[in-house]
């Protein structure tokens, strides 16, 4: 039986590899597998670091697509506003 400290530490295969990206390619599944992979008792130390670095790295993502796409949005906004009080049919 292993230890805890052995589970830490054991080698992640290609094999094993392979399966954890084809996992976080079906969405939803993926978020919900990255927080037991990050935070789960029994996970190897390497996929366990992999997955929290890949939550940040979503986090930011998020965030920066929230900035970005509000500020188009406020751009379309305006543009469709400016057009509507200079346009003659109005």
């Amino acid at each position: 039986m292993e230890t805890i400290d052995q589970i830490k530490n054991e080698t992640i295969s290609v094999t094993d590899w392979i399966i954890t990206f084809l996992i976080t390619a079906i969405p939803l599944v993926n978020i919900i597998m990255l927080f037991v992979w990050s935070f789960g008792g029994n996970t190897p130390l390497t996929k366990r670091n992999w997955a929290k670095a890949t939550l940040i790295i979503m986090a930011i993502a998020i965030l920066i697509s929230i900035v970005f796409g509000s500020l188009i949005l406020s751009q379309f906004s305006d543009s469709f506003t400016d057009e509507m009080m200079y346009s003659p049919e109005y």
